[in-house]
């Protein structure tokens, strides 16, 4: 298999911990789960071999416009999540 990662995977899960931490996400039900497999679909992926190297050839402003990107698709996921919870889902 290849050495490949998404680097976009790896904003996202941050974001969202830092959002648990601070209590701006609910816990459980594999909310955070499935708030990032949905915001990681709204984002075209960036494939990379070390993700230590692409933040390396990644400016200021490329960097902020990742993760404003980051912060639009949890904000998107996180209420498609809350509008319909896991309970609503299985049941259909």
């Amino acid at each position: 298999m290849l050495n490949i990662v998404n680097y976009y995977e790896q904003l996202v899960v941050d974001r969202l911990w830092k959002m648990a931490e601070s209590g701006e996400l609910p816990e459980g039900g594999g909310l955070r789960e499935d708030v990032a497999c949905l915001a990681l679909n709204r984002l075209t992926p960036c494939y990379v071999r070390n993700p230590i190297d692409k933040g390396i050839h990644v400016d200021d402003s490329q960097y902020q416009r990742m993760t404003a990107n980051v912060e639009a698709a949890i904000a998107e996921a996180v209420k498609q999540v809350l509008d319909r919870p896991r309970s609503d889902r299985e049941a259909s």
